[in-house]
């Protein structure tokens, strides 16, 4: 199994994911300005859309998108408990806070990576970044997981985005509700050792 990731990407979910799962995978790094892989392979033959990450099976299958991958990890590892039982409500509470995740939260950030994007279009994406800080960190006060009572992809994947705003000069100092359940989290083995691998500690 290979999982393809850019390093501080948040192809570093599945990678933590994979890691608390205890999967034997290997991580390949992409370039994502030229989309080639380390080894010089074209990275679009994985995925089209050239993003990361994508995760490739031993059977030669694929999947992409983050919350798709968190849970097929999840899935495969049951006994890891990173994911509620399917079809109990926990289940439809953890794809709604995987859904947020990926189509609000991620996508406010993707102006202010973007080498093209305008003065403007950056101010509002950092306005619309710490929206979303100053409700999430309301919502986490007193709490420790981001969907239920246990510890979930959703955690994983909310932790790497909450690394993001240290790139785009956001100041986290007025979330400390997040910035208690980030530091929890990266505590976690498997948090440490994907950072390493990825150059990130």
């Amino acid at each position: 199994m290979q999982l393809f990731i850019s390093p501080g990407a948040c192809s570093l979910a599945p990678h933590i994911a994979l890691r608390e799962a205890g999967a034997d995978f290997e991580a390949v790094k992409v370039d994502l300005a030229t989309r080639k892989t380390e080894a010089g392979d074209d990275f679009l033959a994985v995925n089209p859309s050239g993003k990361v990450p994508a995760l490739t099976l031993d059977n030669g299958q694929s999947l992409t998108e983050n919350p798709a991958i968190l849970l097929y990890i999840a899935d495969q590892n049951p006994e890891v408990g990173l994911a509620p039982a399917e079809g109990s409500f926990e289940r439809y509470q953890l794809l709604s806070r995987l859904s947020f995740l990926g189509s609000e939260f991620h996508k406010a950030f993707v102006p202010l990576f973007a080498p093209g994007a305008s003065d403007e279009a950056k101010a509002a994406a950092a306005v619309a970044v710490e929206n979303h800080l100053a409700a999430l960190d309301k919502e986490l006060t007193g709490r420790d997981h981001f969907a239920g009572d246990s510890f979930s992809v959703a955690d994983i994947y909310l932790f790497v985005m909450l690394g993001w705003p240290g790139y785009v000069d956001i100041d986290m100092s007025a979330y400390p509700a997040l910035g208690a359940y980030a530091g929890k989290i990266a505590q976690r083995p498997a948090v440490g050792a994907a950072l390493k691998a990825e150059g990130l500690a």
